[in-house]
């Protein structure tokens, strides 16, 4: 005697598999749109030395690390980037105007202070 089967199984994975296929497709054209939305600010001097000096910063452990590495010190980066910092100074001589060169001096003496102050 055969049993009565109430169900049907049916095997799925190839449309399930399908189916993140277009969900990842469309996420990535989404994510693009979304990137063409939002332009980046246009890169100054000025903004360059901000960045040098925020990544100075998280490698003093002044701030967290915006990748969400948490505070992580590591003062042989940090020279470095001072140093680049200073280097920068010296090659932009005589051609920066009044406000990036005041923001240049005043970023590079807040940051020697503060390597100074984490090394003692």
């Amino acid at each position: 005697m055969q049993e009565k089967r109430d169900f049907v199984i049916k095997d799925r994975r190839r449309i399930f598999k399908e189916e993140e296929k277009k969900e990842k497709e469309e996420a990535k054209v989404e994510g693009s749109k979304e990137v063409e939305e939002k332009p980046l600010p246009p890169v100054t001097f000025s903004s360059f030395i901000v960045s040098l000096s925020s990544s100075a910063l998280v490698h003093l452990g002044e701030i967290p690390d915006p990748t969400g590495g948490g505070i992580k010190k590591n003062l042989k980066l940090a020279k470095q980037t001072i140093d680049v910092l200073e280097m920068l100074k010296e090659k932009t001589k005589g051609n920066l105007d009044v406000d990036e060169e005041g923001l240049l001096n005043n970023i590079l003496f807040d940051l020697r202070v503060r390597y100074v102050k984490q090394k003692s």
